[in-house]
């Protein structure tokens, strides 16, 4: 089979011209392989010559196949012989020229996507703007106030009324217009005064209830409530309080960083949570700032992306919105969602699309500077990253190494390149930090004259 190549915008052209033995030849095999699925009287199944099965079923009985046959070998041998052509979409397939007679040739042309040229503009002596994150003191606070917290326990009230924060047990009944609603009486139910959980006004009106005290309350819907039958009206609840309790937070002392933690003191756990919060927050800056590296250099870089590359992408993207969503929420369906949404995938993918562009252009953008680079993954790379895998899972490295797939050796291979491509990066770009304008405090005191004391002339003059 012969063929020609045509280079064009985006596209490679092959024009091939397979001549009339190699015809023959393909259209035996189609023949050979399909006989057996064909019934003709007078004739055994399998056992009936071509020719009278072409007669009974037309000449064109085998050409699908065998131009199916024509077709891949000839795709596959331009691919080979040209390892620079990289389809990123199926071939458009035209027959230009068959003539069923034999001797004669078969026409045809497979347009092919192909991955597109990138131009990459500056992607060294970039200044990139740094994000920094510092731990401060109110951090540090939180972090405290959040183990005071979990570590927290209630206790019963029985001396004092209802305060702000308490969460007490009571029953209640709600009326518009002497009229009992639907959803507005419930016993025994648990609430924290102070959390605006109720209508406004509820809440506020306990403080001061005792227990067992019943009480009515006066409340207004608001106007934009969910129930339609209540918005803007004027209620009565009918509430009896049960319980009162109190939550009791732990002293910040040493005895509560010895019960939360592995410390002695107070002072080392503090500085354990400002160390991992440096941590947390490094790595989240860390994370950042390479994330804007990489969009300066994408958006330097020229690019143009064919259609079938973003619909590719949005079709990845959707299949793992599916994923996420049926994880996340109990096997919940897309097509569930969309309808609960009042969306659909075509609102989907045109939403994202802007998205799965920037994510294309940018895995392009990376796999040029990987190539111009010439950025590798070596051997000893992997070796090295299999071997601390083994050490955390307390396996001997050659049993561990003999253990893992290839499948999952490429997965490693894979992300150690993408490390090994924001590392090089990292040391062709400087990332800068925001100098931050030294206050009028921070000069010496000496910088500033002091103020002339007021005379009880001029007091009086003022």
């Amino acid at each position: 089979m012969k063929y020609e190549i045509e280079r064009l915008k985006g596209e490679v052209k092959f024009s091939f011209t397979v001549d009339g033995n190699e015809w023959e030849n393909e259209v035996q095999n189609a023949y050979n392989k399909n006989k057996f699925k064909y019934s003709v009287p007078g004739f055994r199944k399998g056992k009936i010559p071509r020719k009278v099965l072409e007669t009974h079923y037309g000449a064109g009985i085998f050409f699908d196949d065998a131009f199916n046959a024509v077709a891949s070998k000839g795709y596959a041998q331009a691919l080979g012989e040209n390892a620079d052509v990289i389809p990123v979409d199926e071939p458009k397939v035209d027959i230009d020229e068959f003539i069923a007679k034999e001797g004669d040739t078969l026409k045809f042309t497979m347009l092919v996507t192909v991955k597109p040229e990138v131009t990459l503009g500056d992607y060294k002596g970039l200044k990139v703007p740094a994000s920094e994150y510092p731990v401060t003191k109110k951090d540090v606070e939180n972090e405290l106030n959040a183990a005071r917290e979990r570590a927290s326990r209630t206790v019963k009230v029985e001396d004092r009324p209802v305060a702000s924060g308490d969460t007490v047990v009571l029953d209640y009944s709600g009326s518009v217009d002497g009229v009992k609603f639907d959803g507005g009486t419930a016993e025994k139910q648990n609430l924290v005064i102070g959390s605006n959980s109720f209508i406004p006004g509820f809440e506020d009106q306990m403080i001061g209830m005792k227990i067992g005290e019943t009480k009515d309350l006066n409340v207004k819907f608001p106007d934009d409530y969910h129930a339609e039958e209540l918005k803007g009206k004027n209620a009565v609840f009918t509430v009896t309080v049960h319980e009162i309790s109190v939550k009791e937070l732990p002293e910040l002392n040493d005895e509560f960083a010895k019960d939360v933690s592995q410390f002695e003191t107070l002072d080392e756990y503090k500085k354990s949570i400002e160390t991992r919060l440096t941590e947390q927050n490094g790595n989240r800056a860390d994370t950042e700032n390479k994330n804007k590296m990489i969009e300066m250099i994408t958006d330097n870089a020229k690019v143009d992306i064919p259609d079938c590359m973003v619909g590719e992408e949005l079709e990845y993207m959707l299949k793992d919105f599916e994923y996420r969503l049926s994880y996340m929420y109990g096997g919940m369906k897309i097509d569930d969602y969309f309808k609960y949404t009042g969306s659909s995938r075509e609102d989907f993918k045109k939403d994202r699309r802007d998205e799965a562009l920037k994510a294309v252009k940018t895995r392009l953008v990376l796999q040029e500077i990987i190539k111009t680079e010439k950025i590798e993954v070596t051997e000893e790379d992997i070796d090295e990253q299999l071997k601390k895998i083994a050490e955390n899972a307390q396996k001997p490295f050659e049993e561990y190494k003999k253990s893992v797939s290839e499948h999952n050796i490429e997965h490693i291979k894979s992300d150690l390149l993408v490390k090994k491509t924001l590392d090089t990066l990292v040391s062709f770009n400087s990332f800068e930090k925001k100098t931050a304008a030294k206050k009028s405090e921070d000069k010496p005191a000496t910088a500033k004259k002091p103020a002339a004391k007021k005379t009880a002339a001029t007091a009086k003059k003022a």
